[in-house]
This record gives structure tokens, C-alpha cells and sequence, in this order.
């Protein structure tokens, strides 16, 4: 093995009286590209800064080969100079490296750097780092605001770049995709596996489960010698003080366990009440901003229980789309039915609703107070704000102080108060640690509404997605079935191909999920539905209007806590009869769709 070009020797650093690294040793070779991986908080960003050479360490050693050129990209980079050219070529790049950089990443090196998108930030620091030509790249949470697209163009200039790349990212499709090696950050130490991602999960579940094992025996070694202790020593003959002395260090050994233990998470959402079997119905839809088509008849129809994803490059009207759907934004043409008794819970990428001045407490408790709904449920607002790791300190403190991922943290909290039957979540790994992320998807796997996710997680959406919509900013908008490598393999070229020869036909053409038309043989029987089908059209909207209240009224007898004790009976009356209108509203709606499809398809033929 090759002598490594940056390596830091039996680091240590305390953030005021708490130890955050103690005895930190990681080499980079050459041409090394590995992933540092650890919890929100763990201080990878710090250990970055320290290889970059911005932060002392109190102790340890920092040793770097002479010569050596080291790019870091922070988490939250900072544009200057008056073009992008100038940003690009002020860390030494040549001029035409750092245009073809930038260019590379679909940006304009004349473009100025003022009022700059998350994505565009992104881009420039990425192209400013690796026209550099550096031997050492740092990259911290790189994929952050990226589009999928730009993501791919980020693994290709890895994958091609000589030099050593150390990086901190919860994507795990990219990280599986470029590293070759894991340093995981885990109570102050950095433990290496000299394998890529795809195989640090397992490493880690046989590591914790071999500490666990050895916790458990050092807890009976030190039950033993408490015991040991009780019986006296005093009147021990001195060299028995060498026994006491060690199960005070055994006694520190476990203090020092707990104090690392970290929280468990506890993220849940419930239902509000069961929504309408039909959640968005979209007819035509069409939407421009002055010359720019950002959609154009698209019809979709989404049904309780699905999971969408909505995916394409930044810029291409991903959030447009969704406000098209809730009906937060009017189309230019097209039809947009939202179904009944829905109940949203949005959280907006920009994180909009957090101000800077607002205290964490008064973000969690907007109207004051102690307490807040929890699912239906008082809960006090510090106990709330613990279950998603944050500490007492913390709950007074302002916005300002957190971290991303803390906001992030924030924001689901808030969101996952609120019972609600249909999710929209924009971005939300961004900056999320990768057990944080794990505990969402495991969450949202579970969750009984209907979700519509926006990312550009590959790895989140293959998971979670029964569908995805993509949008490649030419107008076109497709839905396939699937998760995102769905997407590509059904419709190759999409995002890169001319308008002329994209899938979907015509500049524009939008591709339905839902039920083909019936055949024209069907359409030749007649030109409208017969007027039995018509009467029982107009008796099905009727049922679905009805249905939905006597459901929220049985549900509320159903949520008094004491109806039980009082009245066995009518419990189970109430069960039996809330069961039954679920699914009757279930039938009529899909009978209602059924011959609204016919209804459709005969007047198509005429």
C-alpha cells in the first residue's frame, strides 16, 4: 500500500466541556475515494475542516505530503467574485479548465453570482473544486440541491479524477456508486472498512452486535467487583486497592458508554381519517411562466395509498407541479379534482415557515404554551422535541443555531404532529443523517395515507416510490410505474434527447398512469351511458358526497375514550358500522371511476 498524502494521527478535540474526537487516526493514499459516515452531530464536518487545515485540533497530529493540493467544498459553500468564471478560477484553476467545469455542470461562466439557486451554489463550488485538479478533494454533502442529473456528471468527474476524495453524504445510490473505502465516525473514534458502501451496513451490524456482546460482559465483570467492594476494603491488606482502582475504571468505562448512547427516534404519523378512494383526478393540464412551457396536457390520476415520486433536473417545475396538484396554484388549462375529506401535511424544501428569530419551542407551539397535539394527543412540547433527538437546551434557543439536519429534524416534527391522510414531502433528505433517513423510509413504508415525494434520492425513491412522474424541463412530463431506475429503463433518452424525439411524442405530450381507453369496438355500442349507467352515476356521486361525513361522525364517537366501559354495545355497533361505510364508499368510488372511464371512452368515440 501506498504512503498515504494527508493523514491525521491520534486527533483530539473537546466543543467546550464535550469531547468530540478523542484519538482520531485516517489516512488517505492516492487515488483513495471513501465515504466518512456518522450520526448529525458526530462532527464530520469538523473532522472535514480539520484535514482541510481550517480548524486546529487541541491534540494530534496533521501530517500532509508536501506539495499536496487539497479542494474542500463545505456543506454550505460561498460564492464570490462578479461571474461564476471568477468564483471558478480563484482557487489557481486556468480559465478554459474552469469554464469546461462549469459547463459541465450546465452552468454559464458569465452568469453572475448573485442570486443564486441551491442547485446552482452547488455546481459552481463542485466545478471551482475540481478544476483545481487537486490531490485531495473534500466533499461535504455534495449531492445536497443537486439534481439527479448534475449527480451523475458529479460520479463521472469522480470517477475520472486522480485524485484521493474523502466525502460526507447520506445519498447512498452515490456513495455505493464511487467509493472503495468507509471511515465511520462513531463515539469520538474513526473506525475503516477497506470496502465501498454497498457493504458498510452489514460491517456495521456485526461491529455493534460484537460491542454489545462485550457490554454485556463487562456489566457482569463490573456487578461482580460492585459487589466486591460492598463486602469492605479497607481493612484489605494494599494490594487489593489495584482491584479497587479498576472497577472505578470499569464504573468510567460504562459512565462513558451511556454518555454516547444516543436517543432513539421516534417518528410516527397517523391517518386523519380514511380520505376518498380517488385523492387528485388530473384532466389536460397545462402551465407555462411567459415563453416557458413547464408542463402541457398531463393527465394523472392518483389514488389513496399511492406513493409518488416527482423527479427531474432542477428548475424543471417539479414544485410547480405538486402546487398544480394540491390546487395551491392555478393551471393554464386543464382540470384539477381533489377528493374528499383530505387532510395535507406539506414540508417545503426551502424550509419557508423556520425564521431565523423563532425560538425551537415557538416552532413546535405557535399559539403558545406548553402543550401541543400530537396525533390527536396532548404531549408537552419539550418531551415532543426530545423524540426527535433535540436536548433541553436546544428548545429555547433560536432557529438560527441549527444545524441543516436539525432543521430538517424540525420541520418533520412539526409536519408529523398533524394527522393527515395525504404527504407532500419536498426534498426532505437533505442534510438528514442516514439512520434519520432510515427511520423516515421505514416510517413512510408503514404510513396509511398517500404520499407524493419530490427527491433527487435515487436510492429513497427506488424504495418508497409506486410511481414516479418525471419532468425534463422541456414541457414533457411522463409517469411510469416504479422508482427511478423504473423510470430510466421504461423511458430511455428522456432527459437528454431533443424534443422531437423524447418519449411522449410532441413537444409537451404528458403520459397518463391511468386505465387505457376502452376500445373502439366498445365506444361503436353508443354514443353517451345508457340511462340505467346514468342514473347510477348520479346516485354514486351522491354516496360519495354523504359517506365521508357519517364516517367522521362514527369516528368521533369511536374516539371517546370511555364510550367501551359504558356502552360494550354500542361500541362494537359503531365498529361494525364504520367498517361497513368504509367499505361501501371503497365500492362506490371505484364503480364511480369504472363508468366514469366507459362514460369517457364512448364520448371519445363519437
Amino acid at each position: 500500500m501506498k504512503p498515504p498524502i494527508l493523514a491525521l494521527k491520534n486527533v483530539r478535540l473537546a466543543d467546550g466541556p464535550r469531547m468530540l474526537f478523542d484519538g482520531v487516526d485516517l489516512a488517505l493514499e492516492p487515488r483513495t475515494r471513501a465515504a466518512l459516515v456518522g450520526r448529525n452531530g458526530a462532527g464530520k464536518s469538523t473532522l472535514m475542516r480539520i484535514l482541510a487545515g481550517l480548524t486546529e485540533a487541541d491534540d494530534g497530529e496533521r501530517a500532509v505530503t508536501p506539495g499536496t493540493r487539497v479542494a474542500y467544498v463545505l456543506q454550505e459553500p460561498l460564492i464570490e467574485g462578479e461571474t461564476l468564471l471568477d468564483h471558478a478560477t480563484a482557487g489557481g484553476a486556468a480559465a478554459h479548465e474552469a469554464a469546461a467545469a462549469l459547463e459541465s455542470f450546465g452552468l454559464d461562466p458569465a452568469k453572475g453570482t448573485s442570486g443564486l439557486s441551491g442547485g446552482e451554489t452547488r455546481r459552481a463550488a463542485l466545478a471551482r473544486a475540481l478544476a483545481e485538479d487537486p490531490d485531495v478533494l473534500l466533499l461535504d454533502e455534495p449531492t445536497n440541491h443537486l439534481d439527479i442529473l448534475a449527480i451523475e456528471t458529479l460520479e463521472g468527474a469522480i470517477a475520472s479524477s486522480r485524485a484521493s476524495v474523502l466525502i460526507v453524504s447520506h445519498d447512498r445510490a452515490f456513495l455505493e456508486r464511487v467509493t472503495q473505502r468507509c471511515f465511520w465516525l462513531e463515539s469520538r473514534k474513526v473506525r475503516k472498512l477497506d470496502r465501498g458502501f454497498a457493504a458498510f451496513d452489514a460491517w456495521v451490524e456485526q461491529l455493534t452486535a460484537a460491542e454489545a456482546d462485550e457490554a454485556r460482559r463487562q456489566d457482569k465483570a463490573l456487578e461482580r467487583e460492585t459487589h466486591w467492594l460492598a463486602r469492605g476494603v479497607t481493612g484489605r491488606r494494599a494490594r487489593n486497592e489495584g482491584r479497587r482502582r479498576r472497577l472505578m475504571e470499569m464504573r468510567e468505562a460504562k459512565a462513558e458508554r451511556l454518555r454516547d448512547t444516543r436517543g432513539s427516534m421516534s417518528m410516527g404519523v397517523a391517518s386523519a381519517g380514511t380520505s376518498g378512494q380517488r385523492v387528485v383526478e388530473v384532466k389536460g393540464l397545462s402551465k407555462k411562466f411567459g415563453d416557458r412551457v413547464i408542463l402541457e396536457d398531463f393527465s394523472t390520476r392518483i389514488l389513496r395509498g399511492d406513493r409518488i415520486a416527482v423527479v427531474g433536473p432542477n428548475g424543471a417545475g417539479k414544485t410547480t407541479l405538486v402546487k398544480l396538484l394540491l390546487g395551491e396554484l392555478p393551471a393554464d388549462s386543464g382540470q384539477v379534482v381533489l377528493g374528499t375529506n383530505l387532510e395535507v401535511a406539506y414540508i417545503d424544501q426551502a424550509r419557508a415557515d423556520l425564521k431565523d428569530d423563532m425560538l425551537l419551542k415557538d416552532a413546535l407551539a405557535p399559539l403558545g404554551g406548553d402543550q401541543i397535539m400530537v396525533r390527536g394527543a396532548p404531549k408537552h412540547v419539550v418531551a415532543y422535541a426530545k423524540e426527535f433527538l433535540f436536548t433541553d437546551a436546544q428548545i429555547r434557543q433560536p432557529v438560527r443555531s441549527l444545524s441543516g439536519g436539525e432543521r430538517n429534524r424540525l420541520l418533520l416534527a412539526r409536519a408529523l404532529a398533524l394527522p393527515a391522510n395525504l404527504m407532500v414531502l419536498d426534498e426532505p433528505t437533505n442534510d438528514l443523517d442516514m439512520e434519520t433517513l432510515d427511520l423516515l423510509e421505514d416510517m413512510l413504508s408503514d404510513y396509511e395515507g398517500t404520499l407524493i415525494l419530490v427527491s433527487h434520492d435515487r436510492d429513497f425513491v427506488d424504495r418508497l416510490a409506486t410511481s414516479t412522474i418525471g419532468l425534463n424541463g422541456r414541457g414533457q412530463v411522463v409517469e411510469t410505474p416504479g422508482g427511478w431506475q423504473d423510470f430510466l429503463s421504461q423511458n430511455p433518452g428522456f432527459f437528454g434527447v431533443s424534443p422531437a424525439k423524447a418519449p411522449g411524442g410532441r413537444r409537451g405530450q404528458g403520459q397518463s398512469r391511468g386505465p387505457a381507453p376502452a376500445p373502439a369496438a366498445a365506444a361503436a355500442k353508443g354514443a353517451k351511458l345508457s340511462y340505467k349507467e346514468q342514473r347510477r352515476l348520479e346516485e354514486l356521486n351522491a354516496m360519495i358526497a354523504d359517506l365521508p361525513g357519517k364516517i367522521r361522525t362514527l369516528e368521533r364517537q369511536l374516539a371517546d375514550p370511555d364510550l367501551y366501559t359504558r356502552d360494550p354495545g354500542a361500541f362494537e355497533r359503531f365498529g361494525q358500522a364504520l367498517a361497513a361505510a368504509r367499505g361501501k364508499l371503497e365500492a362506490a368510488e371505484l364503480e364511480w371511476l369504472a363508468l366514469e372511464e366507459r362514460r369517457e371512452a364512448l364520448e371519445a368515440g363519437r
